[in-house]
């Protein structure tokens, strides 16, 4: 009886010959909407080379060097500390952790967990961050994350400068367009007292979906930004079929996204199945879980995803530790789950949006998600700058405590590439 239900769950062809007729009909507006803001930007081609040109080392240095050029030095000084190795290694780090007990040992590299931080605000913490690490033989995060205005950090050059510096770290770097939501976008929607309007998403309504597309393009073109988070299930859609035409973008599913059980992602990894590319490959190459979900959800989620051939594409990316104000109820810790998981389920990313829960109570500011839709301006009079970059030193603090977990259960980690994994 099972095989006899599960084989009416097969699709016929010419449902999928329905979906392509309708992409394919240049009578579709929606589908020639896209096109159109596509075209703004030139041939798939064309934008691809605009993006390698932008993303090369010398192009970000001279707009940085235009716009704020105090922060060359803090590059040039980067780069001579990842090249005299000033960093700790892997091997170093986990003698540390271990002591002599990690002579003999094997750890697990196939299901290496990706050390994440959020949010990554400004340039100017970054020299700190490093000094730091150099200092107390500590490791830099593998992965970034930011959510600042874009046009404020494009106008100041922290922009370039944190595009320059993450290359030059080999660390992976995510960025939030301005078009999320929290730009006005949808008119009815303000504080507390329209709050069940926002259980639909504040999302992109209307025609902010190509605004979107519009200024993805606009930063992969002339900043080489690649990696963006995606709200929005009709960005969703337009993230694939950006990369279906062949351009190189790519982009992870934003915790905003509320994805919190296996089904929502296998419907979303339905459609990167339908768009990918001929060699397999998708956009999709993060997947931020509700805070909500459990191991359980990731488990068999895992499964499918191995079976669509994303295993290694899509990255599983989960909040260890959250803003102490404005997102979860605290206390808010899932290490203790972290490590539970990472030997069997391949390519997770061990987020850390906040400081472990005994340091976040102490502070007389402690970490607040609402932080990151201030004004930079605003924070310097408020006299919140300092307290801010304490709290990301905090969840830098996290996240090594998170690697020094990992390697006590023979399990590994990936810090910045170019810095420690010599």
């Amino acid at each position: 009886m099972d095989k006899d239900l599960r084989h009416l769950l097969a699709i016929p062809q010419d449902r999928l010959d329905a979906i392509n007729a309708v992409l394919l009909d240049t009578n579709e507006k929606v589908i020639e909407n896209f096109l159109a803001v596509v075209a703004k930007h030139g041939t798939p081609e064309e934008i691809n080379f605009k993006h390698r040109e932008a993303r090369k080392l010398d192009h970000l240095m001279n707009i940085v060097g235009e716009r704020a050029p105090n922060y060359v030095k803090d590059l040039k000084w980067l780069m001579e500390q990842r090249d005299r190795r000033a960093f700790t290694s892997v091997a170093e780090y986990r003698t540390k952790v271990l002591g002599d007990q990690v002579k003999g040992m094997k750890f697990g590299d196939k299901s290496a967990v990706t050390l994440e931080v959020s949010a990554l605000q400004y340039f100017p913490w970054i020299r700190p961050m490093c000094e730091r690490a150099i200092k107390d033989r500590t490791l830099v995060p593998g992965r970034f994350i930011a959510v600042r205005k874009m046009k404020e950090s494009e106008i100041d050059g922290d922009l370039p400068a944190i595009v320059a510096a993450l290359d030059i770290m080999g660390s992976s770097f995510v960025e939030t367009l301005d078009t999320k939501g929290t730009d006005g976008s949808n008119p009815h929607l303000g504080g507390p007292a329209t709050i069940t309007g926002y259980f639909g998403g504040i999302g992109q309504p209307n025609e902010h979906a190509l605004m979107w597309l519009d200024e993805f393009l606009y930063y992969y073109t002339n900043y080489g930004v690649q990696h963006v988070l995606n709200f929005n299930a009709g960005t969703i859609l337009l993230g694939f079929l950006l990369y279906r035409l062949g351009v190189d973008i790519q982009f992870k599913i934003s915790v905003f996204f509320g994805s919190d059980n296996p089904y929502h992602a296998l419907w979303i990894m339905l459609a990167a199945k339908l768009f990918s590319r001929d060699d397999g490959t998708s956009p999709l190459i993060g997947f931020n879980w509700s805070n909500s979900i459990d191991n359980q959800t990731m488990e068999l989620s895992a499964q499918f995803r191995k079976a669509l051939g994303f295993e290694d594409v899509v990255r599983f990316e989960h909040h260890i530790v959250e803003t102490w104000k404005s997102i979860v109820i605290q206390p808010y810790d899932r290490r203790s789950e972290l490590v539970e998981i990472a030997d069997h389920v391949a390519n997770i990313s061990a987020k850390h949006e906040g400081g472990d829960v005994v340091v976040e109570q102490t502070r007389a500011h402690p970490s607040d998600i609402l932080d990151y839709f201030r004004e930079k301006k605003e924070v310097i009079e408020s006299g919140d700058w300092d307290n801010l970059q304490l709290n990301f030193m905090d969840k830098l603090d996290a996240c090594n405590n998170s690697a020094s977990a990992l390697t006590k259960h023979g399990l590994s980690f990936i810090a910045a590439q170019k810095l420690h994994h010599q």
